[in-house]
């Protein structure tokens, strides 16, 4: 059975692309840019094709087209003008429009060709922090509106995190240990979302630092195993969804018993749980994190 969704609703349209229902109507009425189809209950929708003709248009829009000019150029020929457009500037932009169409129709080949189009002018350090961190902000909004289904979500995940393995497997083989310091990275019980994690790694590893990834769903108490073998640790972590915000606090003070008191070691925290802390009184030897980008700023 195919299930790619193929139907989407002005609501959608408008989570997908950013460009308001209101506005889409009106390009409708006035331009008649979009032709809406209606389900048999007569149910307005819109297809895959009107999709991907609105981040078209919308891309042109945000290029400098007026859409009154948009209108009148040939249906044809649009897609043709974006990718001309994009291959002079805003390459970022088309880039993740791509990625979401990929995502969409599950179209592993057009991640792929999108990828490897962004190699040709970026490194993976410049891909992830430009258009892959935007690329999973968006992912994330779409996911809590219902736009798109966790099988969406994990299909694009999966890429990304190859992506991620392959670039760090690449610095691995030239690491150079650069510092006493070992990094010790985990996500704490009951947490999954590890790729904002698994970045922080692929930059440890490639700016020469002992990096241990432990991966997702540690238990607090076997991270202490590691201080029986290293002497200066810091651990990272990324609170994305766990501890929950009526733990997380006696989680920071727990850890703060078991592991980095009248201790050589830290712990470094990153995340949207983050929110839930008052990040002015945390213990000593625990330092929270805005952005992956600070915490490397750090290192």
């Amino acid at each position: 059975m195919n299930n790619i969704k193929n139907q989407f609703s002005i609501k959608d349209l408008e989570n997908l692309t950013g460009i308001k229902a209101h506005t889409i109507r009106i390009w409708e009425k006035r331009y008649n840019l979009l032709e809406p189809k209606r389900t048999d209950t007569n149910i307005r929708y819109y297809d895959l094709a009107s999709f991907q003709k609105l981040l078209n248009v919308s891309y042109l829009n945000n290029n400098g087209y007026k859409i009154s000019k948009i209108a009148t150029i040939q249906e044809d020929k649009i897609p043709a003008l974006v990718r001309e457009i994009a291959a002079e500037s805003n390459l970022e932009s088309h880039a993740i429009n791509a990625f979401k169409l990929s995502m969409l129709n599950f179209d592993q080949s057009l991640f792929y060709n999108t990828y490897n189009t962004l190699l040709k002018e970026k490194d993976f350090h410049e891909i992830f922090y430009e258009i892959f961190i935007p690329l999973l902000t968006e992912i994330g909004l779409l996911w809590q509106t219902d736009t798109i289904s966790p099988a969406h979500e994990h299909f694009l995940t999966s890429l990304l995190r190859q992506k991620i393995l392959i670039n760090t497997e690449k610095a691995q083989s030239k690491q150079v240990n650069k510092s006493t310091k070992t990094f010790v990275l985990y996500l704490p019980e009951n947490e999954i979302h590890e790729l904002g994690l698994m970045f922080i790694n692929h930059q440890l590893v490639s700016r020469g630092y002992q990096s241990i990834f432990l991966g997702f769903s540690v238990p607090m108490e076997s991270l202490k195993d590691l201080q029986d073998y290293y002497d200066e640790i810091i651990y990272v972590s990324y609170f994305t969804v766990k501890p929950e915000k009526a733990d997380i606090n006696d989680y920071l003070k727990n850890f703060n018993e078991l592991l980095v008191k009248d201790g050589n070691t830290q712990l470094w925290i990153l995340g949207h749980m983050l929110n839930s802390v008052d990040l002015d009184n945390l213990p000593k030897g625990i330092f929270p994190f805005k952005s992956i980008q600070s915490l490397i700023d750090k290192v």
